[in-house]
C-alpha cells in the first residue's frame, strides 16, 4: 500500500504555496524524515520530509504547482530498495530513455522537465537552468527551443539603410535580450506589503548623525576577546539593538501600534532586524531585545542569517515585532528613508560609516561618521517624540558605556 505524501498545514494567514523544488526522483530510496520537497510560501520556504522509509514512487505535483494544505504531493512505496517494476504511465520516473541523458544534467530536474527534455531529444547540459541551484526548469527548456527554432529559420537579407546616426554603436533593433520569469511568493508579498504601508501610514522621517568612534574603540579593543569567549563575532548590530532598546523604554510610543480604533503600547521590546537572503528582504526578530547581552544579539543575528541562507527560517521567526532596524550600510547607502513595517509605527535606518570633518571643541577633526534615519507612523508618533528618540539613540551610541552599565 502506497503511503502519501501530503503539503503539511499552511502557516497562519498563508492559503496556498508553490512547489519549488524536489530533492529526490521517483525510484530513488528515502528515508523516514529526509528532506523530500520543498514549498515556497509569501513567507517562508516549508521542507517537507519524508514520512516513511521506502521509495518514491510517483510525483504528482511538479516545480511550480499551487498547493494547499492536505493536497497529495507524491506516494511513497513503504521499505524496499529496488525501484518499482511497474511504473504508472502518467508519472514520469527514470527510464532507459532517460538514461541515455548525460546524468549530471538531467539530475534535479523535474519529471515534466525530463519529459519535455527527452521527447526533443536534448542535451540538459546546453540549456541554462534558472531555477534553484542552477536547476532546469521548464519554462527554460521552453525558451530553449524556441530560441532554436528561430536560430534554425532562414536569415531576412536586408538591405543597407543609412548609417546610424552614432558611428560604432550597433543598431537597435526589435531582438535585444531579455528574461522574463514569474514574480515569487515572497517578493509579491514584499511589494504588497511596502504598498500598504505607503498607502495606509502617514510616514515621515528625521535624521541625525551619529559619531561612531567610541563604539569602534570598544569594538577595536575587545573583539578577538569577545569572538574567543562567545564564538561569535562583536558587530556595530548589537550595539544598536542595545540603544535602540533603550531608547524604546523611554519613549514607548516608537514602539507602539495601531489596531483598529486603539493603540497598543508594548511592554516589551521585540526588535526585527532586516536580513538581505537570496529570496529577499527577510525580517527575523529579536524577543525580548532588553534583557539580551550583546553576545545574545550577535549570537541570534547569526543563527537567522544562517537560516534565511538556507531558506529555514520559521514563521515564528518573522512573526511580531514591535521595532525594526535596517542597514543600507552593510552595501554602501549613504542615506535614504526606509519604510515603516506595519503595524509598527517606526523603522531606524544605518547607514555607511564615512570619515568626516566635525567640529569638537572649536577644532575641526576627523571622525567616523554615520547618518541615522527614523521613519514612524506621524498617526501615532509626534515629531518632537520622534525627533528625541532618535537623539537617545546617538547619546547612547556615542556614550556607549553609560548604555553597557545601564546608568
Amino acid at each position: 500500500m502506497s503511503i502519501k505524501v501530503k503539503v503539511p498545514e499552511l502557516p497562519e494567514s498563508v492559503s496556498d504555496g508553490v512547489v519549488v523544488g524536489w530533492h529526490k526522483q521517483p525510484g530513488d530510496t528515502i528515508t523516514r524524515d529526509e528532506a523530500l520537497v520543498d514549498i515556497e510560501t509569501d513567507k517562508v520556504v516549508l521542507e517537507v520530509p519524508a514520512p516513511q522509509d521506502g521509495i518514491l514512487e510517483k510525483i504528482l505535483l511538479n516545480d511550480g504547482d499551487t498547493v494547499v494544505a492536505q493536497q497529495v504531493m507524491g506516494l511513497i512505496t513503504p521499505g524496499g530498495t529496488q525501484k518499482p517494476a511497474a511504473v504508472d504511465a502518467t508519472v514520469e520516473t527514470v527510464t532507459d530513455e532517460d538514461s541515455s541523458q548525460p546524468s549530471t544534467g538531467a539530475s534535479g530536474m523535474g519529471p515534466a522537465v525530463r519529459k519535455l527534455v527527452a521527447e526533443h531529444a536534448l542535451d540538459p547540459e546546453s540549456i541554462h537552468g534558472s531555477g534553484r541551484d542552477g536547476r532546469v526548469t521548464k519554462a527554460d527548456v521552453l525558451e530553449f527551443l524556441k530560441n532554436r527554432r528561430a536560430a534554425a529559420q532562414p536569415t531576412e537579407v536586408k538591405t543597407p539603410g543609412p548609417p546610424a546616426v552614432t558611428p560604432g554603436l550597433p543598431e537597435i533593433g526589435e531582438d535585444r535580450p531579455q528574461k522574463r520569469v514569474p514574480i515569487s511568493r515572497l517578493r509579491a508579498r514584499i511589494a504588497e506589503r511596502l504598498l500598504h504601508a505607503t498607502q495606509s501610514t502617514a510616514m515621515l522621517t528625521t535624521f541625525n548623525e551619529v559619531n561612531m568612534q567610541p563604539v569602534m574603540e570598544i569594538r577595536d579593543r575587545y573583539k578577538d576577546e569577545f569572538e574567543k569567549v562567545h564564538g561569535v563575532r562583536l558587530g556595530f548590530m548589537s550595539f544598536f539593538v542595545r540603544a535602540s532598546a533603550e531608547a524604546l523604554k523611554r519613549y514607548p510610543d516608537i514602539n507602539a501600534s495601531i489596531d483598529g480604533d486603539d493603540i497598543v503600547y508594548h511592554g516589551f521590546c521585540d526588535i526585527g532586524v532586516a536580513i538581505s537572503s537570496d529570496r529577499g528582504l527577510v525580517v527575523p526578530i529579536l524577543r525580548n531585545a532588553e534583557y539580551m547581552s550583546l553576545a545574545e544579539i550577535e549570537t541570534y543575528i547569526m543563527e537567522f542569517a544562517n537560516k534565511a541562507r538556507d531558506s529555514k527560517l520559521e514563521m515564528e521567526d518573522i512573526t511580531g515585532g514591535t521595532f525594526t532596524i535596517s542597514n543600507g550600510g552593510v552595501f554602501g547607502s549613504m542615506l535614504s528613508t526606509p519604510i515603516l513595517n506595519p503595524p509598527q509605527s517606526a523603522i531606524l535606518g544605518m547607514h555607511k560609516i564615512q570619515d568626516r570633518p566635525v567640529a569638537e571643541d572649536g577644532q575641526v577633526v576627523i571622525r567616523p561618521i554615520m547618518y541615522l534615519a527614523l521613519t514612524y507612523d506621524h498617526r501615532i508618533v509626534d515629531g518632537k517624540s520622534a525627533v528625541t528618540f532618535l537623539a537617545a539613540i546617538k547619546e547612547l551610541l556615542e556614550d556607549p558605556a553609560s548604555m553597557l552599565l545601564d546608568i
